[in-house]
């Protein structure tokens, strides 16, 4: 990552970019509502330690002195991890890091603080009736997306070059779209969850949100790999993807997703997939089978999944949930069993078909969102000619790819309006393959992820 390069060739030190982040962040984030806990004590300290090993000619660690913050359903030692919600608040402190959180610090990134999010991770928009909706940086009437909105909207605008998020159907990718920048979801098991408070077991993914794809591939490289703490961590070598950039798309047989993930979006979203597909030679087009089967299986197993963790608060203490967050548990702990087991036999189906894809081709293409950012308190979408509610519709193109456990990255699209966003789609553990189609679109100016310039225009 640039900031680190500098910092280690004594440009300037660790303990003034932290203390610029701070001041960013005090300055901008009372009206973006970013951060849920900061952290500046301890930063200032990692920071000192930082230049310190630089001063006796240490290695301070690839990411030295980069300023990063987490998604507050990660463990953060010495403050309860919320997950967005109130109940969760009552915890005790933690007394470790979450396994992502340790790699970064690990490589000298310094932590800043934890950011908000849709109440347990059940949410497309991060309007968070505890901790306030987080607003996007583009237009701050809107959305930053969710449930990773705050980890998306700090990084846009400019507090932190990196953030961690988590991915089940899309929230990851759904505000990376929103707030434009590159927002990235490993293989299903690349990544550590140890630590992590979960939403939905079979489904979760942690992953990395930037402005560039080197600072994606750089935190990507540090944190993968096998953790014996995570029951679905894959036992596979670690493979470094920072070196693949720079080797282009020579070779690489890449297509446009055709059928459902052409017809149920706004025109405008289809504009950037076009874009980004002439800007890589692509014509040809392949369709994912049975989508939107595979978009109802996976409400109904994240459903199931999700309300199952929470059965005793739901029970005991409904008024504690946010409104919207319960009644969604309450309906997914209605599901007959049935439904989720024959989901889950659908889903083994759907895999085989969808990796059967990538016989064929390397990469695919697809708008990550339906719609550009909706307005905060926006309560319908009309798609395709219907009206629709907004909120569990927002992840049309995302939840069917969600369902396999695919590495897909989000890049940005930025137009004359809000952000839109392309998912660059590989076939499982191939992230080096998505990561090098992001870099040459990075390289040839197709995508780019400036900072948010946002104030009274932006609110307009």
């Amino acid at each position: 990552m640039a900031i680190a390069g500098r910092i280690r060739s004594k440009q300037f030190s660790a303990q003034e970019v932290v203390r610029a982040a701070l001041d960013r962040i005090g300055k901008l984030d009372p009206t973006l509502n970013c951060f849920t806990a900061l952290l500046p004590e301890s930063a200032m300290a990692q920071a000192v330690e930082v230049d310190r090993k630089i001063a006796a000619g240490l290695d301070p660690g690839p990411l030295a002195g980069v300023p990063f913050a987490v998604k507050n359903l990660l463990d953060i030692q010495g403050l309860p991890t919320l997950a967005g919600s109130k109940i969760q608040r009552e915890k005790p402190p933690k007394d470790s890091d979450a396994a992502t959180v340790r790699h970064l610090k690990e490589a000298g990134a310094i932590l800043l603080g934890a950011l908000n999010m849709d109440e347990y991770a059940y949410g497309f928009t991060t309007e968070n009736s505890h901790y306030g909706p987080t607003r996007n940086p583009h237009n701050l009437a809107h959305v930053a997306g969710g449930s990773s909105g705050g980890s998306a909207a700090a990084v846009a605008a400019g507090l932190v070059p990196l953030t961690l998020g988590s991915d089940t159907n899309g929230s990851i990718r759904v505000p990376a779209a929103f707030c434009g920048v590159y927002g990235f979801k490993p293989t299903y098991g690349r990544i550590s969850r140890a630590g992590a408070f979960l939403f939905a077991a079979s489904f979760d993914h942690i992953g990395p949100f930037a402005r560039s794809v080197r600072d994606i591939a750089a935190s990507f490289d540090v944190m993968h790999g096998f953790d014996p703490d995570d029951a679905v961590s894959i036992n596979k070598p670690p493979s470094p993807c920072l070196p693949e950039l720079d080797k282009g798309i020579e070779g690489l047989r890449i297509a446009m997703a055709d059928g459902y993930f052409t017809r149920l979006g706004l025109p405008e979203v289809f504009e950037p997939v076009r874009k980004v597909a002439a800007a890589l030679g692509v014509t040809r087009t392949v369709e994912v089978p049975d989508a939107e089967k595979a978009r109802a299986a996976a409400y109904v197993i994240t459903g199931c999944e999700g309300s199952n963790l929470h059965l005793a608060d739901l029970r005991k203490r409904p008024h504690d949930f946010d409104p919207v967050v319960i009644e969604r548990f309450l309906a997914g702990a209605l599901f007959p069993s049935a439904w989720y087991l024959q989901a889950q036999r659908f889903r083994t189906i759907y895999q085989k078909k969808v990796r059967a894809l990538f016989d064929d081709v390397d990469v695919i293409l697809a708008p990550s969102t339906p719609c550009p950012a909706i307005r905060i308190g926006q309560e319908t979408i009309t798609l395709d000619g219907v009206e629709l509610p907004s909120r569990p519709n927002i992840g049309i193109f995302t939840q069917p790819l969600s369902f396999v456990g695919l590495p897909i990255i989000s890049v940005p699209v930025v137009g004359g309006g809000l952000p839109l966003g392309v998912q660059v789609i590989g076939a499982p553990y191939n992230e080096a393959a998505v990561l090098r189609v992001a870099a040459y679109l990075e390289a040839q100016g197709i995508t780019k992820a400036p900072v948010a310039e946002f104030g009274e225009a932006a609110g307009a």
